[in-house]
């Protein structure tokens, strides 16, 4: 969501030391019991988006985020930088295998916080989570829970492929199973920004127009008045969601297939809560690997395009457009906070010509069911089809011609 507002001398950034929103406290490690019996057995019920006991099926609701943290103030009043206390950086000299003590028998259990922040007890079979922030990546500042069943999600998959089944490759449609599907909660940064935005450049209005010439050399020679044009104002960026995984970041089309999980946004953040380790059991996760340094320019540059599309509708008169030779956005304010989004994924590992490979996913938004994938191709039946269209497109052209005549 942005926001324009009168233009203001932008004001500069309070201090270079961010402010630091402490969203873990009262965080426990070790056993989380439910409320009722005690079990340590507590994961999602997808269709309430609550925690629910596996044994006497007490559910048990979340806090939201956004208002535990007090975070639904005016973005114009950010100054500085802002960060949740799990945005802050990540210490490569953190472990990320640690060691508890079960409360429940005495047993040492490690977690591997590399890849979960949940293990089992190997004696009593209690669980233990791991909820307090350590400066490794591992646990955010919010989680959204899933809301897309893997049925639902299986079915949009299963709606997807059939689409283009005729051009996919043998071994995908042999392989094919969309019960493979894996619930994962990818990192990312949510961010708000209060910016204040200076766009310059020229613009052209269409005076008059007219055709020249005859037969092959006719064309058409527009007159326009040249502009210089000007746009100030301040922007308001509310929840902007940035990868905030080095391995998702990397969008190079050539040797991944990332660029579909960022065309199944947006998410619902605002619907956020309290990270709570129980809502991972059942599903994946991986880990925050990029700090807020590494991944300010994407936000600048997200920024600038936000920018350049409000001042859209203040640009009617240069009907022949504007070209804008400098963008100056200055962020005055910034609040940063890691966050788990839910993706159902379907992937298939392609194996290609000269050693190469490519992976390929079909990604569902675990909330809102919008499902895009890349499906390998058969090369084969691509080229038919190509051959087809065009054949079609020839006859199509010389029926026209027929009946002209």
């Amino acid at each position: 969501m942005t926001q324009l507002a009168p233009g203001d001398d932008a004001a500069p950034a309070t201090s270079d030391a961010p402010e630091v929103v402490q969203t873990d406290l009262g965080a426990k490690d070790g056993l989380t019991k439910c409320q009722r019996c005690g079990s340590t057995e507590i994961a999602l019920n997808v269709a309430t988006g609550m925690l629910r006991c596996a044994f006497c099926r007490h559910e048990q609701s979340s806090e939201n985020a956004h208002e535990a943290f007090d975070l639904r103030g005016d973005i114009g009043d950010l100054a500085g930088l802002v960060v949740g206390s799990g945005s802050s950086d990540i210490s490569e000299s953190t472990e990320v295998v640690l060691t508890f003590k079960c409360s429940a028998c005495g047993a040492e259990v490690v977690v591997d916080t590399a890849h979960s922040t949940q293990a089992r007890c190997h004696w009593c079979r209690n669980t233990l989570s791991v909820n307090a922030q350590m400066p490794n990546g591992a646990v955010p500042d919010m989680i959204l829970p899933f809301s897309v069943t893997k049925e639902e999600a299986m079915r949009h998959i299963d709606e997807f492929v059939k689409k283009r089944t005729f051009f996919a490759h043998p071994a995908f449609k042999r392989e094919f199973n969309a019960s493979n599907v894996m619930g994962v909660y990818l990192p990312y940064m949510v961010v708000d920004v209060n910016a204040h935005a200076l766009l310059t450049g020229q613009g052209e209005h269409e005076t008059a127009r007219r055709t020249t010439g005859e037969g092959k050399d006719e064309r058409t020679v527009y007159d326009a008045d040249l502009f210089d044009v000007e746009r100030e104002f301040d922007i308001h960026i509310d929840d902007l969601t940035i990868e905030s995984s080095s391995e998702r970041l990397d969008q190079r089309t050539g040797h991944n297939t990332n660029n579909i999980i960022n065309s199944i946004m947006p998410f619902d953040v605002e619907n956020a809560v309290r990270y709570d380790s129980n809502f991972l059991s059942d599903f994946t996760s991986e880990r925050r690997d990029s700090n807020v340094e590494q991944l300010g320019p994407a936000v600048l540059e997200q920024a600038k395009d936000i920018a350049r599309h409000r001042a859209i509708d203040t640009l009617a008169h240069y009907d022949r457009g504007v070209r804008w030779d400098n963008e100056d956005i200055e962020i005055k304010g910034q609040r940063w906070l890691a966050a788990y989004l839910p993706v159902w994924l379907y992937s298939h590992y392609e194996q290609k010509g000269g050693g190469r490979s490519l992976l390929h996913y079909v990604a569902v938004n675990g909330r809102t069911g919008e499902t895009m994938g890349s499906v390998p191709l058969h090369k084969g039946r691509v080229a038919l089809g190509a051959v087809v269209a065009q054949v079609i497109g020839t006859a199509a052209g010389i029926g026209l011609m027929v009946t002209m005549s």
